[in-house]
């Protein structure tokens, strides 16, 4: 054969390759979605169609791993980060090395990369931290929800991530739970009204096909709503232990947010550790595939927890081949393996070839997976750009997030008995003390899943305004502000301070860690309460993840301020102090007198509370 005959045999090749790569249908967007994942399924290995299926941590999630195992996603664990104080170009750096090599595959299938936004984007220096779920359920103000969710977006974008692991739909019955601030109310029916943050992170559902998932576009992130389902009812609130209730109770106070998830688009669905009357959630087919999938005809896929197929067995890990039959055969579409991947994998196909896990489920996991991939528009733009760089910690977002704040606060006390209110403060006075290991502490400010999974001490890991600069900035200038976080009755009888904010708590915790059955405000907080307030007028604003041990101290008190756990934006708790806006929010959960009643919800017959649900004084703006 000639040099011409070479060249045009060789002519005619790429040709030919470009005819074949115009009739990938699954590659053209102008295919209807359902002929799309038809065309990639039956292009696709058994192995392709298994890595599909695997997450894993970025810390493993080498282009060669990503090559040779077809993965299908990867995540940043709870603190996992491409660097310390990692810039926006950082992270999407990462995210674009790993899926290149996803796109460097036979068949060019994106990864997608998941991280916890739970309040905000959480893991990233200077992003916008919101109020945690426990503060937004007080505001009972869906749209608040929607523009956070929308906020919320942008920043995950802004680094190159297209999926947030949010949000918790857990119906907390019980405060000893340390995930209790991850819960909006222990009313579902706030739970339901808070699902407007669906739409916020992933848009506007288009359609009235219910079930079907939605993202609209770069600006918005797939969304999961967690954990599936009862996570929030476990006995004495001990984190993924048994929830002893009924269908009425389960089908009753759990699942109505997953109704209100599923109607508007949510793409993924998280399965929560816990167990329903003795059965771990990660194997019950009848819930994950019966109720969920089939009655509920949730299109997007299922998600586990992280190795929480592994925790189907006590100990976890225990038989590892149960557990891969049982997640699997519940109806789980992608494991969070997250590190052994090889054994997975193994494991699987193991299963596969002695019929023990039939095809028919394998390729129901990956038409979901390929579904809300498609739906994204992964496949038309895989890789991020710095685009939306300057939406990370912007000050619309900071502003959004102190109106969060201002309208999270509930107002428990305003005056003792016969006295006149003491809030609003006075902004123009002589001098002012500020107390309180929690003053002067943003990470204490914004709790767990802060930057690191279990949040952290001090002022130097990301960006904010703490309490006590909040109120440096809103006194007048002459007014003198004295910080002393914990001072003996001596010091405040001597300062001659007009009054006193006190802003005490609860450390930093996530999940089990915050398990507790104490509920008690961290030392030496009550006896900064009690030398603080026993010598000057005081208001005590509470910094925590849900009500705590109170009642002994309130008759000390002149005023007293639930502030949950504000996140960045401290400014906020000084605007409802100081008067520039009102006080309005309303218990979202019941404030017990002690832990002995616990656990206690509105409506149970036993109801006697320091502080009922609903509850909350009001104030007007003060017009200086």
């Amino acid at each position: 054969m000639g040099t011409l005959s070479k060249v045009l045999c060789l002519v005619l090749l790429c040709c030919a390759i470009a005819a074949a790569e115009g009739t990938l249908k699954y590659k053209d967007p102008k295919q209807p979605l359902g002929a799309r994942i038809r065309d990639l399924m039956n292009r696709m290995t058994l192995q392709e169609k298994i890595g599909q299926m695997v997450q894993i941590e970025r810390s493993v999630a080498t282009p060669e791993v990503m090559k040779k195992y077809f993965i299908g996603s990867v995540l940043s664990g709870g603190g996992s980060v491409p660097s310390e104080k990692a810039t926006p170009e950082t992270w999407v750096n990462m995210v674009n090395e790993i899926q290149k090599a996803s796109l460097s595959t036979r068949l060019g299938i994106p990864m997608i990369y998941g991280i916890d936004a739970v309040h905000g984007h959480n893991n990233v220096y200077g992003a916008t931290i919101f109020p945690h779920n426990v503060g937004l359920g007080v505001t009972r103000d869906p749209n608040l929800l929607k523009r956070i969710g929308a906020a919320t977006a942008l920043e995950v974008r802004a680094t190159g991530i297209p999926y947030a692991f949010a949000p918790c739909i857990a119906v907390c019955r019980d405060p000893r739970w340390g995930r209790c601030y991850e819960s909006y109310s222990e009313d579902y029916r706030i739970v339901q009204q808070m699902t407007e943050i669906i739409p916020g992170l992933q848009g506007d559902l288009p359609t009235k096909r219910k079930g079907v998932p939605f993202v609209g576009g770069k600006t918005k992130v797939a969304a999961c709503a967690k954990h599936f389902v009862g996570d929030g009812g476990t006995v004495r609130g001990i984190d993924e232990n048994n929830t002893v209730i009924d269908s009425k109770g389960l089908f009753g106070i759990h699942m109505p947010g997953y109704y209100n998830a599923v109607n508007k688009g949510v793409a993924t669905i998280m399965v929560s550790y816990s167990a329903w009357n003795g059965l771990r959630m990660h194997a019950n087919k009848e819930l994950v595939t019966g109720f969920l999938k089939n009655k509920l005809k949730f299109r997007g896929f299922v998600i586990s927890d992280w190795q929480g197929i592994d925790r189907i067995t006590t100990p976890p890990h225990l038989n590892y081949s149960y557990s891969v039959y049982a997640g699997i055969s519940a109806g789980i579409d992608m494991i969070m393996v997250p590190y052994n991947y090889t054994e997975f994998i193994d494991e699987i196909n193991s299963q596969i070839q002695k019929k023990l896990i039939p095809i028919s489920r394998i390729d129901d996991a990956v038409k979901r997976i390929l579904r809300v991939k498609f739906t994204m528009g992964l496949f038309e733009e895989p890789l991020a750009d710095l685009s939306f760089a300057n939406q990370l910690g912007s000050k619309e977002h900071r502003e959004l997030a102190r109106e969060a704040v201002r309208k999270s606060l509930v107002l428990l006390k305003n005056g003792k008995t016969g006295a006149k209110p003491l809030l609003p403060l006075p902004k123009k006075t002589g001098k002012i003390l500020v107390a309180g290991t929690h003053a002067d502490n943003l990470g204490y400010q914004c709790g767990g899943w802060t930057i690191t999974w279990q949040g952290l001490n001090g002022n130097d890991h990301t960006v904010g305004t703490t309490i006590l600069a909040a109120v440096k900035n809103t006194v007048a200038p002459t007014t003198q502000v004295v910080y002393n976080q914990n001072p003996d009755a001596n010091f405040v009888k001597s300062g001659k301070f007009d009054y006193a904010i006190v802003v005490v708590g609860e450390p930093p915790y996530a999940e089990m860690f915050g398990d507790t059955t104490n509920l008690t405000i961290s030392a030496p907080g009550p006896s900064t309460i009690g030398n603080v307030c026993g010598s000057v007028k005081c208001v005590v604003v509470v910094v925590s993840g849900r009500p705590v041990v109170i009642q002994p101290y309130v008759s000390t008190i002149d005023a007293l301020v639930a502030a949950w756990l504000p996140g960045t934006e401290g400014q906020g708790v000084a605007d409802a102090l100081f008067g520039d806006y009102g006080f309005t929010g309303k218990l979202a959960r019941t404030w017990f007198k002690s832990v002995k009643q616990l656990p206690m919800n509105v409506g149970d017959l036993h109801y006697d509370p320091l502080y009922p649900f609903g509850f909350g004084l009001t104030t007007k703006p003060y017009k200086m």
